[in-house]
């Protein structure tokens, strides 16, 4: 393989882009040699450390550097001292304590890092939970397809990815009388025999009688099969390198995991991580952490080991014709404008245009309010000189009536208001304690904690209804951690997370604070009492204990302290210090305008699916902690942004962009809205049972309103908190009903709309025309749609009138640029 120099080409163009907003001043260092991991130790006779020889650049602006391509042909390796460290391929290998360096030499470059040994005095021997445990989770003996399943497989059961180490040694070493274990003669341990295929074995082969694992696992036998102690070294981080990387097409890099464990000492693990690729069209990885580059784009490798994880991110710039001076051309507004096009530099991305007045004002009304412009609406500003009228429409609309309408509706989509769940005073009550907040611009954190800690009457208290929906402790807690930690944490209710890092005994604890929240009939239709009872524990299964009640990542209260325990659960929840809360709002609120979350999907923050941009997202996180939790302070930094305000038409260089807001992304208007608009356009307002006539959809406090719309373009039931409740994807039966369904054609006849008053005011072709373009699309017709009208408006019958201008009507609102937001 070709020596590979990376940015040979790339340092001056991301340069000169990241210069174009003064995110960087210069490159500190530009393809200098390094060993990686850099310096390390290496602890005992049986440690190893795979070394990679790779080039890479550090950015002042971050200090992070970025691998640029690892080195493997014309190196060569030397220790300073053989007698305490030696090489053995690309692996160093401990001989006696002491401290050496390796040097490693490509050309007339060099890169020289720190060995320290230690242990070797000491008798090897292999640790159950940390060497034994990662051996047989890497092998697959563990995971959910094999022994790690709930009933395990053939009687042989083992913890999920190695989280109960007791459990799993006794299974081993104590169950089915010991038969899987032979002391006196490893070799013939049905733990070896059946992994290596020297027996049948369901699982197939596993690993070979000469792989590391096998040793692993023989040696642990032979030594006596030492079970896990309390003392044990514990996994406390694991750290890749790289961390980043920037490739080409066609290259590869190997990355390295290191443990650090609680005693002091660190380990290469490699060889027992668990590597996924979050996009194999980008950068796939194999299984033993070689990634290879296949095609452009931006890819976050999940590295698991234990119960930690951690992740690298391999940046792959597009090839094509875009120059430094076209990516520079972006302009930038705001804090959220220089971190976006740090990364469509880094990316090599140019973005769009800024969207016309037109495009801007329709995209605006829908995103912030959910209604269109009216026609006049658009004339005024169309007709507006003034270089801040988008300031000030922003500013209008977040102050408008409908804002709470819109805003309410998307809130209790989250609160799951309800009357299938709740009785109808109650039901009430709920959307309007909703509503109360949203008016009064309730900052986000106190709106949270008020319904945390919400006691008394459901018809008084609107917000006490949240714990009526939810009377059980673990779905509580599962609802409160989806809802605002925008995390999912019910695998751990059985065993530890698989993709988290939370454990069974977490998952209890965090249950736990809720365990006293109780409930009883009041007067009156619907009316629940709930209060905070002082004493109860929810116990857990597998122990018959009650968890100390503990916030995921918070301080521990006493079993038998009487305080309110919510209030507890509150202070860290909505705590500025808590790194999930601010992320998973701030995550809803920038989808809602950017369409694609920075976290996709909205309700899946784990660390296991990070950001598209994470600077961005620490940002935006910042900014609303500094405007102490007022989402219309954070709605205005996302609207003013000339991210926001691109144009939705792709570049030939950005099209493929579907995650990095090169450009706005078209997107369907969602269920709501799009009835509503129709009524609007058409001057008909939609009916809906037991409300009154003006009503909109957006304005319904109850998911349980029959509505064929509404089901069939995507409204949630609100029975699950999931984002995936609401759906935007196109159907047959969508198709069908734009075409052949009462939404449009029957409010296209209806007595009264806006079409009988254009008529009965004998409107000129060219105005109705216009009047039309304008209230459905927000522009007025080109000059070719406005001659086309014209000429089939004047060969038209005046019997024919009507149905002329309703089909004009109905292909406006049929058409792909009315049902799209852009």
């Amino acid at each position: 393989m070709p020596r590979c120099r990376a940015l040979s080409k790339w340092p001056a163009i991301m340069v000169a882009a990241l210069l174009m907003d003064g995110a960087i001043s210069r490159p500190a260092r530009a393809d200098a040699l390094v060993i990686l991991p850099g310096d390390f130790q290496l602890v005992g006779t049986a440690a190893r450390q795979r070394l990679v020889v790779a080039h890479q650049i550090v950015v002042e602006s971050s200090g992070q550097p970025s691998c640029t391509g690892e080195v493997t042909e014309g190196v060569e390796l030397f220790s300073s001292d053989p007698a305490v460290v030696r090489i053995e391929g690309l692996d160093a290998v401990p001989v006696a304590n002491g401290v050496a360096s390796l040097t490693a030499r490509h050309g007339d470059e060099s890169a020289t890092v720190s060995v320290t040994v230690s242990g070797c005095e000491r008798p090897w021997q292999w640790s159950f939970r940390n060497h034994v445990q990662s051996a047989l989770t890497k092998s697959g003996c563990s995971m959910g397809a094999c022994h790690g399943a709930q009933h395990g497989k053939n009687g042989f059961k083992l913890s999920l990815r190695g989280y109960d180490a007791q459990h799993d040694f006794d299974t081993l070493v104590r169950e089915a009388r010991g038969r899987r274990i032979v002391p006196a003669d490893p070799a013939r341990s049905m733990l070896l025999t059946k992994p290596t295929g020297a027996i049948p074995h369901g699982g197939g082969l596993r690993f070979g009688v000469d792989s590391h694992d096998y040793r692993v696992l023989s040696e642990w036998i032979a030594s006596g099969t030492p079970g896990p102690r309390d003392e044990d070294p514990r996994i406390a981080r694991v750290e890749v390198s790289p961390s980043q990387s920037i490739l080409k097409p066609g290259m590869r890099q190997q990355l390295l995991v290191t443990a650090h464990f609680s005693d002091g000492h660190s380990e290469d693990v490699t060889r027992w991580v668990k590597f996924t690729a979050s996009d194999v069209g980008v950068a796939p990885v194999d299984e033993q952490g070689q990634v290879s580059i296949a095609g452009p784009g931006e890819c976050t490798v999940s590295i698991w080991y234990l119960s930690l994880v951690t992740f690298a991110t391999v940046t792959v710039p597009y090839e094509h014709s875009a120059t430094p001076e076209s990516l520079a051309t972006a302009t930038g507004r705001n804090f959220i404008d220089t971190r976006v096009l740090e990364k469509l530099a880094a990316l090599r991305i140019p973005a769009s245009p800024r969207a016309t007045d037109e495009e801007f004002l329709r995209r605006a009304f829908i995103d912030t309010i959910g209604v269109l412009p009216t026609a006049q609406d658009t004339r005024d500003f169309l007709a507006d000189t003034s270089p801040d009228k988008r300031d000030r429409l922003i500013d209008a609309l977040l102050a408008r009536p409908e804002f709470v309408d819109y805003w309410t509706y998307k809130w209790s989509d989250l609160l799951l208001v309800n009357s299938e769940k709740l009785p109808a005073p109650a039901m009430w009550a709920y959307s309007s304690w909703i509503r109360n907040q949203v008016a009064a611009n309730t900052p986000w954190d106190k709106l949270v904690r008020e319904l945390l800690t919400a006691s008394g009457s459901t018809l008084e208290n609107g917000a006490t209804n949240f714990f009526v929906l939810h009377e059980d402790p673990t779905a509580l807690s599962e609802n409160i951690c989806q809802a605002f930690l925008g995390m999912s944490i019910g695998c751990a209710k059985c065993h530890n997370h698989p993709l988290e890092k939370w454990t069974n005994d977490q998952y209890f604890a965090m249950a736990n604070l809720l365990a006293r929240v109780r409930t009883k009939n009041g007067p009156g239709e619907g009316n629940r009492i709930v209060f905070s009872d002082t004493s109860g524990d929810l116990v857990q299964p597998s122990t018959g204990k009650a968890q100390p009640p503990t916030p995921l990542d918070g301080t521990s209260l006493a079993l038998d302290d009487r305080n309110d325990r919510r209030e507890h659960l509150a202070a860290w929840l909505c705590s500025p210090e808590n790194p999930y809360f601010t992320r998973a709002v701030v995550n809803r609120v920038w989808a809602n305008f950017m369409k694609v979350g920075l976290v996709e999907s909205v309700d899946d923050l784990r660390k296991t699916n990070p950001a598209s941009n994470e600077p961005l997202l620490a940002a935006l996180a910042q900014h609303l902690i500094d405007q102490h939790y007022d989402l219309r302070a954070l709605m205005r930094a996302i609207l003013q942004s000339e991210t926001y305000q691109r144009s939705s038409a792709s570049l030939p260089e950005n099209a493929a962009d579907q995650r990095y807001y090169s450009r706005y992304y078209p997107r369907r208007l969602m269920a709501e809205v799009l009835l509503d608009a129709f009524a609007q356009v058409l001057g008909a307002p939609s009916q809906f049972p037991g409300y009154p006539a003006d009503w909109r959809a957006i304005q319904l406090p109850d998911s349980n309103v029959a509505s064929y719309f509404l089901k069939t373009f995507g409204r949630p039931d609100r029975v699950i908190t999931c984002e995936c409740e609401r759906t935007a994807e196109p159907s047959m039966v969508q198709a069908l009903h734009m075409t052949n369904g009462d939404a449009i054609n029957q409010k296209l006849r209806t007595a009264g709309n806006r079409i009988e008053q254009l008529l009965a005011a004998h409107t000129p072709d060219e105005q109705l025309i216009e009047e039309a373009f304008l209230a459905a699309l927000a522009r007025r017709p080109s000059d070719e749609e406005r001659g086309r009208l014209l000429e089939i408006f004047a060969a038209t019958p005046d019997a024919e009138r009507r149905a002329a201008v309703e089909d004009l009507y109905w292909g406006l609102l049929s058409s792909k640029e009315f049902l799209f937001n852009h």
